[in-house]
């Protein structure tokens, strides 16, 4: 069929108004489930330090009647510290932008300004979790100077006796944050590298209650046989094939999968013993008016504090 002759259609037509919906669909990720979890707590200076201690190991006591008393030969204190680490999102938008008619959104300065703080959130916790990019080995901290800023250490800097790493290379770091994990042979995330560390966690007094993953790991950690229970909702009529929280020997933990997280690390948690140090808190100013724009700044500077290493447990060099 053909339309009739003379028919004015929407092709001909030069008024028509567009049709722009006015909502903006934005899937990208935002979630920091590290950051949510832990603690927050004051750091006074741009060197955050904090303490450590432990029990001696029990063993035999026993006195004889009268004896005299003995002092107990005390161990001191281990004094461990991350330095502060600036982040910050700039945004300019022009005063044309700002004025006129738009979709989805009335201004534009404050449509980026919600962005920018979700943002700001994911790179504070890829900085706690990861920090070294590829290779998922973790940053060690940086000091400031005049030319070169100042970089928080990761969390796996700092864990040392719960760990798990690949053969041949594979290394934990020093613990105090100066270096990170050396990478070692890949090897497939299974259950009894979970159990070994998880174990190991409570023979050191730690109780682990999160198990971070990637969401690679994540679904292997939902084939392990022995902690999980992969059950048939009747009612749903569905079958529930992922593990969510995982039951071991030693510990219960809530498995979280994080997309900050790299694939070759693992990550069990006890968030009582791990905060989020801030000097400055996450908060936007008005940076000046040079001309014809409106500029603003969201910064935070922050650290890490791991405040006893003994307390969580990590597994390395999984090929996820």
């Amino acid at each position: 069929m053909t339309a009739p002759t003379n028919v004015f259609d929407t092709y001909e037509s030069i008024g028509n108004r567009e049709d722009l919906s006015d909502m903006i669909w934005d899937v990208s990720p935002s979630e920091t489930p590290f950051l949510s979890a832990i603690g927050k707590t004051k750091a006074k200076a741009t060197n955050h330090e904090w303490q450590t201690d432990s029990l001696g190991a029990a063993g035999a006591n026993a006195k004889l009647e009268g004896d005299d008393a003995t002092a107990l030969d005390l161990a001191s204190t281990t004094r461990l510290g991350n330095y502060t680490q600036i982040l910050t999102k700039n945004l300019a938008t022009t005063g044309t932008q700002e004025a006129i008619d738009k979709a989805g959104r009335k201004s534009e300065m404050a449509y980026q300004l919600a962005k920018a703080m979700k943002q700001i959130k994911m790179d504070i916790e890829w900085a706690m979790i990861d920090g070294g990019g590829a290779g998922g080995i973790g940053n060690a901290k940086v000091s400031t100077n005049l030319t070169t800023a100042r970089e928080m250490a990761s969390i796996q800097t700092y864990l040392t006796s719960n760990a798990s790493v690949g053969a041949t290379t594979g290394a934990v770091a020093t613990g105090d944050g100066t270096d990170t994990m050396t990478a070692g042979t890949a090897r497939n995330l299974d259950e009894t590298l979970l159990t070994t560390v998880l174990q190991s966690a409570y023979t050191n007094g730690g109780n682990p209650k999160i198990l971070f993953v990637s969401p690679t790991n994540k679904g292997v950690v939902s084939t392990f046989t022995g902690g999980g229970t992969h059950y048939v909702d009747k009612d749903n009529k569905k079958l529930v094939n992922s593990v969510d929280v995982y039951i071991g020997d030693f510990h219960t933990l809530k498995v979280m999968p994080s997309r900050q997280l790299a694939n070759e690390i693992v990550l069990a948690i006890d968030p009582e013993y791990v905060a989020c140090a801030e000097l400055r808190p996450v908060s936007v100013k008005d940076l000046s008016v040079t001309g014809d724009s409106m500029k603003k700044q969201v910064l935070s500077e922050c650290t890490l504090e791991v405040r006893n290493e003994a307390a969580h447990a990590i597994i390395a060099d999984t090929n996820g």
